[in-house]
């Protein structure tokens, strides 16, 4: 996944939320509506684009749809940042 996209859909507050919870345990999306105060349509909104860059993973079991972090993407920004901040540390 390319960097900026990660970026870009960690540009949002609300977006960066839902992953927080996500983190810790599955969530669904009615719920993470409900705690983050946002409407269905823009919670459904934040939920596709987090899906897509690969940070989100859906999971279906029957008529549930949970959603959890995607560690390993979380991983490809975080190594990134480090090279990033020792590029800078490099500089001065």
């Amino acid at each position: 996944m390319d960097v900026d996209e990660l970026l870009r859909a960690l540009g949002h507050p609300a977006r960066r939320e839902i992953l927080r919870r996500c983190g810790s345990a599955p969530q669904a999306a009615g719920a993470l509506a409900d705690a983050l105060g946002l409407a269905p349509a823009s919670t459904s909104e934040h939920l596709k684009v987090l899906r897509k860059t690969g940070l989100l993973i859906l999971e279906k079991q029957g008529t549930f749809r949970w959603y959890r972090t995607d560690p390993a993407q979380l991983t490809t920004l975080h190594a990134w940042l480090g090279g990033f901040i020792s590029d800078l540390g490099d500089i001065s």
